[in-house]
């Protein structure tokens, strides 16, 4: 038997890496199981995935993280939502921390992180955890008295581009109305210093009036300015909410502990959606009529702000309607995809706003907000990268 060929020199070894490096770099990030199948073919190739240096190339060639799976949350009345992960991709569901029998209430992804109210733990109020690594990090609510609340989580690391948020600082902010009086409330919690900051509040009792006609005599009818239990949008250095009946949006500045009030630009536009627009500003989606339509805030060189609609989607043409009494509600936004979400009778779909694609992602179902969680899932994460070291690659 003829004896094995000598190994290649080291730098004939660097050269194939290299050229191997850029092919597998292309593969597509919303799928995992590319890349995973790929680092079991051998172990050169299980070298090159687990590399820390293709990883970071990886991440700023593809630049925005892939949609990996969905929670759902509900209206208070409709009971807690399904107790699991649901991946859009063919990679298992992710282990859920309610899939155990605890009551939870999931309240946002963002920034690789998923941030859940844990209803019936005594050690805990709220969880951050990271599907993909499998840390949490455990805490308790602010000391405020809330009726209706939300939460958002978020990176907190300086400078990061949000390409690989896993295992640095992070804050959660808190922001509720009050059980029995017209203030809404805010906190912002630093994983860094493990403590809740001062809350701030405002009070809304001047405002809390809704005027409407009856019998051809305008009433001014007594509501509490509740805030919307949905998603927060996080635009720069601030973070923002809805009211429920006349859809004001509470801006939250984390830096400067200040809450304040921004107009929708009528009255008339109902049930909005607060997402982030392609340019970085404040916008959100509503339907109006038979139209989806986006509206953008722009800030002008003097500081002025105005609503602008900036595009308009017919969706008669492309969202199936099995039942003309159930009104198409928008529940979401995908940050950097351009994707919204939108719940119909017939189930919930995503449309793409650049490409207009339409894409069914979960059967019928009243949602009320739907968190979506995004990250690049590589093979560094978990059992192959155990076997790399094992394996002395």
């Amino acid at each position: 038997m003829a004896p094995p060929p000598p190994p290649p020199p080291a730098a004939a070894a660097e050269l194939m890496d290299e050229l191997l490096g850029e092919i597998l770099i292309r593969l597509p990030p919303d799928e995992p199981k590319h890349l995973f199948r790929a680092a079991l073919v051998c172990k050169p190739w299980l070298r090159v995935l687990c590399d820390p240096a293709f990883r970071r190339r990886y991440r700023v060639f593809h630049g925005v993280p892939p949609l990996l799976g969905l929670l759902h949350r509900l209206m208070v009345f409709q009971g807690p939502p399904p107790v699991r992960f649901a991946s859009t991709t063919s990679m298992p569901d992710f282990p859920y921390p309610g899939s155990d029998g605890r009551r939870t209430c999931p309240l946002d992804c963002r920034h690789g992180r998923v941030l859940v109210h844990m209803l019936e733990d005594e050690t805990m109020h709220l969880l951050v955890w990271d599907p993909i690594t499998g840390d949490k990090h455990g805490l308790f609510d602010p000391d405020i008295e809330w009726l209706i609340y939300s939460a958002s989580v978020f990176c907190a690391a300086d400078g990061c581009d949000h390409l690989d948020c896993h295992g640095g600082p992070f804050r959660v902010v808190f922001v509720a109305t009050h059980d029995y009086k017209d203030d809404i409330f805010a906190s912002v919690y630093s994983s860094e210093t493990c403590a809740w900051s001062t809350p701030v509040s405002l009070d809304r009792s001047s405002e809390a009036y809704v005027q409407h006609m009856r019998d051809g005599l305008a009433v001014r009818s007594y509501y509490m300015p509740y805030l919307q239990p949905r998603r927060g949008t996080l635009v720069g250095d601030a973070i923002y909410f809805t009211i429920r009946l006349d859809n004001t949006i509470v801006k939250y500045e984390w830096g400067q502990n200040c809450l304040s009030l921004i107009k929708p630009p009528s009255p008339d536009v109902h049930d909005i959606a607060l997402m982030v627009m392609e340019d970085g500003s404040l916008g959100f989606a509503c339907i109006e009529g038979s139209s989806l339509n986006l509206w953008s805030r722009k800030v002008n060189s003097e500081e002025a702000a105005k609503w602008v609609l900036s595009r308009a989607i017919e969706l008669e043409k492309i969202i199936p309607v099995a039942d003309t009494d159930h009104r198409p509600a928008v529940v979401g936004s995908a940050e950097g995809l351009g994707v919204i979400f939108l719940s119909t009778g017939v189930g919930l779909f995503t449309i793409e706003l650049k490409s207009g694609q339409v894409k069914k992602v979960d059967g019928p179902g009243v949602y009320f907000s739907v968190l979506p969680y995004m990250s690049f899932y590589t093979p560094d994460c978990g059992r192959l990268l155990s076997l790399a070291r094992a394996a002395d690659l």
